[in-house]
């Protein structure tokens, strides 16, 4: 018979069930923080990268060359920066 614990007002075995729903509730949330962290982390370095890479382009010439140049750095840059961001939010996604 159990005659449970008077400060903490019951039984052990609700009081135990109630602090692994707790210990469960607390796990979810830093998981779930630590996903959203990851893919905000992932989406800062693909805009960063993007952007570290346009920096070092040296577009010479006239407005509508530099304009030309710049255009086919981002042809190259763009599909691997939406490739990190697709990557980042379907691990977010998948992880819900």
């Amino acid at each position: 018979m159990s005659e449970g614990f008077p400060m903490f007002g019951g039984d052990p075995e609700d009081l135990l069930r109630g602090l692994r729903e707790f210990a469960e509730q607390q796990a979810e949330s830093v998981q779930d923080a630590q996903r959203e962290q990851f893919a905000t982390l992932t989406l800062s370095t693909a805009v960063e990268l993007t952007a570290a890479a346009l920096r070092q382009l040296q577009a010479t010439g006239g407005v509508d060359e530099q304009t030309i140049a710049l255009r086919d750095a981002m042809r190259v840059l763009f599909p691997e920066a939406v490739a990190l961001v697709s990557a980042a939010r379907q691990g977010f996604m998948r992880e819900r």
